[in-house]
Formats: structure tokens, sequence, C-alpha cells
């Protein structure tokens, strides 16, 4: 950037070189994003260290980010209510004399969970707690336990409601209504993977099944868990009829679970909203706080036109959208494997926007595609959340599950290949239900 001291590159040298040894010492991702900023903020005349501050601040005063601490209450207020228990049951009758009827309903259950809470790692911890340890003494090995659980987890950011789209939406000014509805197709897609490779696991080492659920058991199921199915149609059907927006809705979601759990089913007390409010405030915190630093980051790569000065020899390379497409998930993939997915959002989201756009890439598709990429840092390592969580919880360490997980990942990486060749995969339900949205 002329009158600056550092060129794109030198700059570019410095905020990566530094963050990338922060990592390396072991500096949590949100404070080595911050960190990276310093050196550029000292060197450079033009800037000052209240940049750093103004730009995290700037981050944080967004309505859509509202949204993100009440989608994590969901979730919380779900595991405490009573909610959960009857979304097994539903799970169980539905699954559960399928082959490895317990690994089915942990799937399941996970696709459920995701269509309320829209957070990954919230689902990993309870349904670890459910059922890793309940696996193990059906006879499940323990890292297919513990892979499954990690694995089904990343659901909960495909299918709708999913904070990573609201974190796109609100950076990237993509549609969240549009990115709710192509969602869905691939998040079953992918559940469908897991569940099939549940399947063949369970052929092979001769899990247990279960008996079939009578249909009175079925019904009966079904009738007890209808109050908390109706939750992800309050939140994506308010927002498709234009009731409430992205934000409201996740206000809605926790009035509804908050009444739920305390009147209807009468399982929450003073106790448990105090616990469940504290664990939103930790969990919140954290991910805004990763939002804010990463902004800052961002802001920098934007001032020295490090994403521009980087894609200089990609566009060279004559790509269509569906190459494109394979560079997007790859760069994701990689990216997913060392950084939360909301700092990769706002990092390597909005340096590879200019290349979806000049090859005609859907910003939709562009956006599901890179999500679902994201997802999969969530079980891989270093990174791995999800699959962290997990393996905490049983009591292991991370590359005793790892073998289990990688098998796991491979169809599931084939429908991400789908994705990318046949782009109605996520755009047919966007362009049936509301394709304003998408011109």
């Amino acid at each position: 950037m002329s009158g600056s001291v550092l060129s794109a590159g030198q700059a570019a040298m410095v905020l990566f070189g530094t963050f990338v040894a922060l990592l390396v010492i072991r500096v949590p991702v949100a404070f080595a994003l911050g960190l990276a900023c310093l050196p550029i903020l000292l060197i450079e005349p033009r800037l000052s260290m209240m940049m750093l501050a103004q730009e995290t601040f700037n981050a944080y005063n967004s309505f859509i980010l509202l949204s993100v601490p009440f989608f994590l209450l969901t979730a919380n207020l779900m595991s405490i209510g009573g909610i959960t228990d009857r979304l097994v049951a539903l799970s169980r009758a539905m699954v559960g004399h399928w082959p490895g009827s317990l690994a089915q309903i942990n799937v399941v259950l996970s696709v459920f969970f995701a269509g309320i809470s829209g957070s990954s790692t919230a689902d990993a911890a309870s349904q670890s707690k459910i059922f890793i340890d309940a696996q193990t003494k059906e006879g499940y090995d323990l890292s297919f336990s513990i892979a499954i659980t990690a694995v089904s987890a990343v659901l909960a950011v495909i299918i709708p409601p999913s904070i990573l789209m609201i974190v796109w939406g609100g950076l990237i000014s993509t549609s969240i209504a549009a990115m709710y509805l192509a969602g869905i197709i691939p998040g079953l897609l992918i559940a469908g993977a897991q569940v099939a490779t549940v399947h063949i696991y369970a052929v092979r080492r001769g899990y247990p099944t279960y008996p079939k659920s009578t249909w009175i058991e079925m019904w009966y199921s079904v009738w007890r868990s209808i109050p908390a199915l109706v939750t992800p149609f309050i939140i994506v059907g308010g927002i498709l009829l234009g009731w409430f927006t992205a934000t409201e809705s996740a206000c809605v979601a926790v009035l509804y679970s908050m009444a739920l759990s305390t009147f209807f089913y009468r399982e929450t007390g003073a106790k448990e909203l105090y616990k469940a409010f504290l664990d939103t405030g930790r969990l919140a915190g954290v991910a805004l706080f990763c939002i804010g630093t990463a902004s800052a980051f961002g802001w920098l790569l934007a001032y020295y036109k490090i994403p521009q000065a980087l894609l200089e020899n990609v566009s060279t390379w004559g790509m269509g959208p569906i190459a494109a497409g394979f560079f997007i998930s790859f760069c994701f993939l990689v990216v997913g494997c060392f950084l939360d997915a909301i700092p990769a959002i706002v990092i390597v989201g909005t340096v590879l926007e200019p290349l979806a756009r000049s090859v005609d890439l859907h910003p939709v598709q562009f956006a599901i595609i890179s999500i679902v990429s994201l997802a999969f840092g969530l079980v891989t390592p270093p990174y791995g959340l999800c699959l962290l969580i997990a393996c905490s919880i049983a009591g292991v360490r991370l590359r005793y599950a790892l073998k289990d997980t990688v098998i796991m990942l491979i169809p599931m990486l084939l429908v991400l290949a789908a994705l990318i060749i046949w782009p109605d995969v996520s755009l047919f339900l966007p362009r049936l239900i509301v394709p304003d949205m998408l011109k």
C-alpha cells in the first residue's frame, strides 16, 4: 500500500509469522490473533495501538452477533430441561432396530440437536456425556464411540440454525434465510453418510441391535417430542415468513426453550437456570472474543490489500466454478485444522470471496461449501475441538480415536465433493422456497 512502511508481502509475513509462532508456543487462538497485530501497529506510523481495541469493538457492534449467545443458551437449556431425554427416546423409536442401535441414535439425536442449538461444541459436550460411556458398556469400541460422537456433532454448524451461518451472513452479506435452507439437504446427506458408516461398523464388529419399537411406542415418543421439535420450525420458519430476524429468532428460541423446560416439562429450577447462564456466558465469551481479535487481524489484511496480493496468481489459473469450489474447500479444510471456524470465516472467507465472485460461484453455494469444509476442522487435529471435547470426557488422548475418525470422514468428503460438483444439492431448497433471496 502506497505511503506504508511495509509492503503487502512484508505485512503478511509479519502477521502470519507472528500468529503461527504464537500458536506453536500454545498461545490460545483468540489471543494469538490479537497479539499478531501488535508488531504491525508498532511499525506502521499511520496506525496506532488503539486500532486493535477500536476494530475489536467495531466487530462487537453488530446486532446479528447477539444471536450467538442466545443460540448457545438455547442449547444449554435443552440439555438440562428434559428436552434431550425426549429426543433420545424418539431417536430410539426411529432407528433403535438398525444395526449399531445406540450409535444410530447418537447420529439422529445430533440431527435433532442441530435443528435447535446451532453449536457443535455444545452438542459434542452433551452427547459425549450421554453416549460414550453407554456405548462402551454395551460392547462398542471406545475409539468408535468417541469418533461417532464427535463426528456427528459437526452437523450442528451445517443444519440450521447454524452459528457459523449467522457469522458468515453478518460479515459477507449473504442471506441467512437462504443459507439456512441451503444447509438442510447437505446436512441430511452427511447424516445419512454417518448412518451408513455406523451400519457397516456394526455389521462387521457385531455391535448390538435393539428390538423394533411398536407403532404405539413410536407415536408415544413422537407425541412427547412434538413441543421440542417445534423449536427449529419457530427459528427457521419465523425467519422465512418475515416474522423476525436471525437475532430475534434466537431470542424467541431461548424464551420457548425456557418455557418448555421450566413450565411444560418442569425439569428446570433456579439452580439449573443459573448453571445454564453461567456455561453460556463462558462459551459466548470465548466465541465473541475470537470474532473481535479476528476482525482486527482481518482489518489489517484489508489495509495492506493482502487478499488481493494472495489471489493475484490464483486468478490467472483460469479456474471455473467447480475447480474454484475445490480450491476454496481445500483452503478451508487446511485452515480448519489449525484455526477455529469463526476466525477462519473472518480471515479466510473474506480473502476468498473475490475469487468466488470472479468465477460466478453463487454466494450461497460459496458459503455452504466453506461452512461444510470448516465443519471438518472441528474433528481434525491439531485443533479438532469436538474431538478434543469427546476425548477429554472419555479420559483418553486425541490420537486414540484418530483412526476411526478419519474413516468416518471419508464418506463425508464425498458429500462435500457432490456439493461442489452439483450446485443444486445446496441451492434446490432456496430456489424452491425463497428464489428472490438468491438474486
